[in-house]
């Protein structure tokens, strides 16, 4: 088991780039392992649909909110830190062509020294979608699609995919990447789960209560086994409020098959940021001895 962290975007940090590194930093020296980015390409002012982890139906970020792109955020912070881990929490894959992400995920495992995962999710609001040129109502079957493209382009010199939505024909990402780029797929229902049991390295679902999130994860290994894939190499994630991260929380989840935690925290303060990712760092390593 290991710790993650989330930036506290709502504080308005997420662009400032004094901040940000000073976060960065103190994450990485306070024992937190990956730090996950968020994207959203553009927000709908008053937009119509439902943000799906909130009992309101609205995102926690404001419509306002500074969130820079999380690759070039990764690039910034990469080159301010020695060890610290990256990963997306997630891309919306809707925005995203294979090849095009290969290129930028390869280029960033390269100038970080190995030191970048991507996660992918659908998105969920309709008008970001729609804006940036994918069909809402397929984003489901194109994120699968995309995740499988990607590999592809990922693992494959040259790489060929011929599909619904993406199609090329002896392609040669350069450079290739320094180690095997894990693909975690976000989101909370079933096929989801599927979706990370079928083509992904991992699943990071949100707000799950510990019997769904058991179902979840159950159903993303049935679903590797069904593929051929072997069930034990998926990795299953989670985000907590950091100051819900103790032991017995820790231990609860160690118990469900989590592999990781990722602390979320509404405080940029260093000084109280310090504190609480110390402890959550401390609950994740006793339970790891």
């Amino acid at each position: 088991m290991d710790l993650g962290m989330l930036p506290p975007y709502r504080s308005g940090i997420g662009a400032d780039p004094v901040a940000m590194v000073e976060l960065a930093r103190l994450a990485e020296f306070s024992g937190v392992s990956t730090l996950y980015v968020v994207e959203h390409v553009a927000v709908a002012a008053g937009y119509a649909d439902a943000y799906p982890y909130s009992t309101d139906g609205r995102m926690p970020l404001g419509e306002d909110c500074p969130i820079p792109d999380p690759l070039e955020l990764i690039a910034f912070l990469s080159a301010r830190t020695s060890t610290l881990r990256f990963n997306t929490g997630v891309l919306v894959a809707p925005h995203h062509h294979p090849l095009v992400l290969a290129k930028r995920l390869v280029t960033l495992d390269c100038l970080s020294g190995g030191r970048v995962d991507v996660g992918l999710g659908i998105g969920w609001m309709r008008e970001e979608i729609e804006s940036t040129g994918s069909e809402f109502s397929s984003r489901g079957r194109r994120t699968t699609e995309l995740v499988r493209a990607l590999r592809a382009a990922l693992d494959e010199d040259p790489a060929t995919h011929d599909g619904e939505f993406f199609g090329f024909t002896d392609m040669r990402v350069h450079p290739r990447p320094s180690r095997r780029i894990r693909i975690d797929i976000g989101g909370h229902g079933e096929r989801a789960a599927l979706r990370a049991g079928e083509v992904g390295d991992g699943l990071h679902p949100l707000a799950l209560d510990d019997d769904t999130l058991a179902r979840r994860w159950n159903l993303a290994r049935s679903a590797a086994e069904a593929a051929g894939r072997d069930p034990d190499s998926l990795r299953l994630t989670v985000t907590l409020p950091v100051a819900a991260i103790d032991t017995g929380a820790v231990e609860r989840m160690a118990g469900l098959g989590v592999s990781r935690i990722v602390c979320s925290t509404a405080t940029s303060d260093p000084g109280r940021l310090a504190g609480e990712l110390r402890r959550a760092a401390e609950a994740v390593a006793g339970v790891g001895q």
